[in-house]
């Protein structure tokens, strides 16, 4: 018998090992459909993670932080795959999650456009609708590096050959795409509804300068529309209040166009710099803290 305690405390016993989505299913089949992932004693696992022993489990939606996350590594791979399947001269690099999305770098010879991105949300909605099952599995070092060379992703062998010894080595497959990734991922790319590709930018490959430059793409998914249109009408409306539009748009400062990280204050910022400048110059108590730098009587 294997016991599992839950996160309210309560315990669940198994009479045999069983995947933590059979888990969820046992308890709710309404909790089974919205799982994304899950914790087993405080560690992200997949739900296709087979629970064989005593442990604490914690089954996470979209709604946790680690459960978003495993959402939007999944929509990572359903991007890539629909630039694999529009441009199959990209050669893949590394997509993951992060706090607001996720993204993915290509090695694209040009650049991806305005029109591009409609075509690969299109695609990628295709994807979805096709609601490919997402299937993990794992090679030993030498098939994994074979397997890569085969599909002529160059980055990927590198990774490969980079990791630990030992190390497990895992992929997960929806349809014809396969990647190299430790997950979590969702059960299937049905599982992702709405999707939305947000900016691109250049990201050297490893971080490093002397690397080749690559495309990368940012992209948002959620749960339902309604979710993505809030959160795309937020992001209209923070660029409203976006210090260097308003900045310029007040006459205060503008960012110089060369260097971006240098402010250059125009007639009316000039005159409110130098009245903030003479009230402090004027305020004893400021001066006195400025002469002894103390700052920790600051608010």
């Amino acid at each position: 018998m294997i016991k599992v305690e839950l996160k309210d405390g309560s315990k669940l016993e198994l009479e045999q090992q069983m995947s933590i989505l059979e888990v969820a299913r046992k308890l709710s089949e309404g909790l089974a459909r919205v799982a994304t992932c899950a914790k087993v004693n405080g560690e992200v696992k997949d739900l296709r993670f087979e629970i064989k022993e005593d442990c604490k489990l914690e089954i996470l939606t979209f709604d946790d932080l680690d459960g978003k996350k495993a959402y939007w590594h999944t929509t990572s791979h359903i991007m890539a795959q629909a630039i694999k399947r529009l441009y199959n001269d990209v050669k893949l690099t590394i997509g993951p999650s992060i706090d607001n999305g996720f993204y993915y770098d290509f090695d694209k010879e040009k650049t991806f456009s305005d029109e591009d991105f409609a075509k690969i949300e299109e695609e990628m909605k295709k994807i979805i609708k096709e609601d490919l099952p997402i299937e993990r599995y794992t090679l030993p070092r030498q098939e994994a590096i074979k397997l890569m060379q085969e599909r002529e992703e160059p980055y990927k062998v590198e990774l490969i050959e980079e990791l630990p010894e030992g190390e497990e080595i895992s992929f997960y497959k929806q349809g014809e795409f396969v990647d190299l990734c430790a997950g979590p991922h969702l059960m299937s790319t049905g599982k992702v509804k709405a999707v939305k590709l947000l900016t691109t930018s250049g990201a050297y490959w490893r971080g490093n300068e002397n690397n080749k430059m690559l495309q990368r793409i940012y992209g948002i998914s959620y749960p339902k529309a309604s979710e993505l249109e809030e959160y795309l009408n937020m992001l209209e409306e923070a660029k409203k209040r976006d210090h260097k539009k308003l900045g310029k748009e007040l006459e205060l400062f503008m960012i110089a166009p060369e260097r971006t990280w240098i402010s250059i204050f125009l007639t009316k910022g000039n005159g409110i710099k130098k009245y903030i400048r003479g009230f402090l110059e004027k305020n004893t108590y400021t001066k006195w803290l400025c002469r002894n730098k103390n700052t920790s009587y600051i608010k």
